[in-house]
């Protein structure tokens, strides 16, 4: 997944009419919708460890953005982002966070827990304005208390419903959230900012996978064509949906991509429920239930904040 954009304080920008609204808008729901499906393609590489499968997507990702920067080649791009040492450092601390929550993910999904990856992603935006509270000192009104008091609730309430704290989702949630604000904070366009992320990840990937070959232990070329097929289509199954993501930030506003990542999470917890079967008891819907209202209430609360600086803007103009 990409980086998430819904902020208490989001900015309001108006699309060039509706064909690049239109367009933007599916952009988003395609960028949403295949991260949402990403279930579907990890379950099929069950068979191969979450290191292995992590370290590949990483090579392959690297693969294949370095085409797409030889095909759509943005000139200078790398001598910039060398004259911005501190951007190079955020995108290097990135690197390591994004590399832990891919693991995690693949990993709760090859380990029959879906559901709790979908809760990761719910509760993520909650997690990111909480970082805003404490790394930035933002300033949240009533309601956003509010809603963060009820995703403290459910997520005490799941953990006391699983016998155990949902480490996969807190993880997820943290990791993503963390990810966010040092993207944020780096400012480099989506492609080459995978690029060098890809590039500090690489060493320890391809040492790690040449040792696995070395033991005999690898999957990739050795547990059958379908195995190694689906190990290179991480690549643009990564590309892919960052380039409809930057499509849509580029034509939407970015309250309508705050709206839209809630499309992820939602598309995994049905697979996690319906697709594969997980346990959903009525005390365990209670706890996405809670969940479901802070993010309504965080969202609503959001958008009619939006709403009324827009009055207040025209009013003023």
């Amino acid at each position: 997944m990409s980086v998430q954009t819904s902020a208490p304080e989001a900015a309001v920008t108006d699309a060039d009419g509706p064909a690049p609204l239109n367009t933007g808008l599916l952009f988003g729901a395609s960028a949403y919708g295949i991260w949402g499906l990403f279930p579907l393609y990890w379950r099929l590489l069950d068979n191969v460890g979450a290191v292995e499968a992590l370290a590949h997507r990483f090579v392959w990702a690297l693969g294949i953005c370095a085409l797409l920067l030889w095909v759509r080649p943005r000139a200078g791009w790398w001598r910039e982002l060398k004259q911005r040492p501190a951007a190079l450092r955020l995108l290097a601390v990135a690197a390591v966070v994004i590399a832990f929550n891919w693991y995690m993910y693949i990993w709760g999904v090859n380990h029959a827990r879906v559901v709790e990856t979908s809760l990761g992603y719910f509760i993520s935006p909650l997690v990111t304005v909480t970082l805003g509270v404490v790394l930035f000192r933002e300033r949240l009104r009533r309601p956003q208390w509010l809603a963060l008091i009820l995703a403290v609730a459910a997520v005490a309430w799941l953990t006391f419903d699983y016998g155990r704290v949902p480490w996969v989702a807190i993880g997820l949630a943290l990791t993503f959230a963390t990810y966010g604000v040092l993207k944020k904070k780096a400012a480099t366009g989506a492609v080459e900012s995978l690029v060098v992320e890809a590039t500090v990840i690489l060493p320890f990937a391809l040492g790690y996978l040449v040792w696995m070959d070395l033991m005999g232990r690898a999957a990739f070329g050795h547990a059958g064509l379908s195995t190694t097929l689906l190990l290179i289509a991480a690549g643009p199954l990564t590309a892919v949906p960052l380039l409809f993501f930057a499509g849509a930030a580029t034509r939407i506003p970015l309250t309508y991509l705050g709206l839209l990542q809630y499309l992820t999470p939602s598309i995994q917890f049905l697979l996690g429920v319906f697709a594969f079967n997980e346990p959903m008891p009525p005390a365990r819907l209670t706890g996405f239930a809670l969940i479901w209202a802070a993010l309504a209430l965080f969202t609503g609360e959001t958008l009619h904040h939006l709403r009324k600086l827009r009055r207040q803007a025209l009013s003023g103009s």
